[in-house]
């Protein structure tokens, strides 16, 4: 019987040794180093992620909160941090592979805020006139013209205004313009006194700077002509419009800019229903969630009724129509929206519908 006088440590090395020998071909092995590593690493993160690394931050290690958080990718050249995928090869060895595109954080910024960048309001607001107010204040607070004011509201300088009343104001010096039958965008351009790029660019319409009955456009810098166009009303018997949100019809708002009314249920993507029959004129939509968007409505539809009367359906959250159908009475032609913060929510305060009436009286304003 051979007896081994090697110490117990010498011994215990040389099984050591003998058992990495036999395991340099076993996957497994690197698989367990590397995830000693990758543990490793995420404990010392841990650890100083509160703290940070000592130095000028360049270092600075991630704690669990941030390298988690939703909106840590939107952190200013910040690349995302992701480990790399482990391949296995000829079943004996590891490989780690890096994603063919690194993703950093402008690009995902700039997916998830869309048209959201531009804040310039280009909306028309109604002001409650507050005590002190005079139309000389009202047309500097809003940096606007006093002209700008007396032309939106068909009012002139003399006329006296009460605490409370409301006051169409302009985004910006201009004239506000109601389009009617067979207007051409070259043509209000002329009689406003307004240069056809401006308005194409702040209406934000197509380059040919197509227009349609039924649009409010902004005229930058236009003025007034000296024999202003009357606007025409058509008289509508009272059952002609149904209610947008059909039996759970609610209003919400009454009359406000532009001859309209709100209505709601409390439930976005509740279905809207065309008010009256006509052909579809305009589905505007939107990717962006701000305010502004699209003058403040949001996606939105208008419809062209055989009368010539059209109507509005602003803050909406999904449409089921394309421009050029013909809708009959009562048809759902989108869904509800206007959540604070959804996609094409526009300017709103919670679910519902924007109903405006162009070139007849709002029926539902009595």
């Amino acid at each position: 019987m051979d007896i081994d006088l090697r110490s117990p440590l010498t011994r215990g090395f040389q099984r050591l040794k003998m058992f990495l020998k036999g395991s340099w071909k076993d996957p497994f092995l690197y698989l367990g180093s590397i995830a000693a590593i990758l543990l490793t690493v995420s404990t010392l993160s841990f650890a100083f992620g509160n703290a940070g690394f000592p130095g000028n931050g360049a270092f600075a290690a991630l704690s669990v909160k941030e390298f988690y958080s939703p909106s840590s990718f939107l952190i200013p050249k910040q690349a995302v941090k992701e480990s790399p995928d482990l391949f296995l090869i000829q079943k004996n060895s590891l490989a780690a592979v890096s994603p063919a595109i690194t993703i950093n954080s402008q690009v995902l910024g700039a997916i998830a805020v869309g048209a959201e960048l531009d804040e310039t309001q280009k909306e028309i607001i109604e002001y409650a006139v507050e005590p002190g107010d005079n139309l000389w204040t009202i047309a500097s607070k809003f940096n606007i013209s006093l002209n700008t004011i007396l032309w939106a509201n068909e009012i002139n300088q003399n006329a006296a205004i009460q605490v409370g009343q409301k006051l169409v104001i302009p985004p910006v010096s201009g004239v506000i313009y109601h389009v009617q039958k067979n207007d051409t965008i070259s043509a209000v351009a002329q009689t406003y006194k307004g240069n056809i790029n401006e308005i194409i660019a702040f209406n934000d319409l197509s380059a040919g700077g197509a227009i349609f009955i039924g649009d409010i456009l902004i005229i930058p810098n236009g003025t007034m002509p000296s024999k202003a166009i009357p606007q025409s009303y058509i008289p509508l018997a009272s059952s002609y419009f149904m209610c947008p949100l059909g039996s759970s019809c609610r209003l919400t708002q009454r009359l406000h800019w532009y001859n309209a009314v709100d209505f709601s249920n409390g439930n976005c993507g509740s279905p809207i229903y065309a008010s009256a029959a006509g052909n579809v004129l305009k589905v505007a939509l939107t990717n962006s969630r701000s305010k502004w968007a699209n003058g403040g409505s949001g996606n939105y539809i208008t419809i062209l009724h055989p009368n010539g009367v059209v109507t509005y359906y602003g803050h909406l959250q999904t449409t089921y129509v394309n421009v050029g159908d013909y809708v009959s009475q009562g048809r759902v032609i989108a869904s509800m929206g206007g959540e604070p913060g959804m996609i094409g929510a526009g300017n709103s305060t919670g679910c519902h519908v924007h109903f405006g009436v162009r070139g007849a009286a709002n029926p539902f304003a009595r």
